[in-house]
């Protein structure tokens, strides 16, 4: 199977073509730098994501937060069902953790209130 991608890792949004054989890239062309190869080999085999959204803080207010580390993209659901769920405690200052060990992630303010 052949997956064509655009690296992401730096502005030159190489376009990556990635072979795939038994769930394992086996070539990797189009790429500028090493990078890419291993952009391909993670998006292809273990796609990760940083998450950003909003939880409700006590007085009603919303403030943004984020995954301070990428999780599976197979759990972004299930973490938006936690942030969803979640209520933030004031005072709030940017990098505080809002929700502990989200899929090896911490859920974290990304401004203060």
């Amino acid at each position: 199977m052949t997956r064509e991608l655009t690296c992401i890792i730096c502005p030159r949004g190489c376009g990556l073509k990635v072979e795939i054989e038994d769930g394992k890239v086996v070539s990797v062309t189009g790429n500028s730098c090493p990078r890419g190869v291993k952009y391909a080999e993670d998006e292809c085999c273990n796609p990760m994501r940083t998450i950003t959204s909003t939880v409700r803080c006590e007085d009603g207010r919303v403030i943004s937060v984020k995954t301070d580390r990428p999780i599976p993209k197979a759990k972004m659901f299930e973490c938006m069902k936690m942030i969803n769920s979640a209520t933030a405690h004031l005072p709030i200052h940017i990098g505080d953790v809002i929700i502990e060990d989200v899929f090896g992630s911490n859920v974290v303010a990304t401004e203060n209130a």
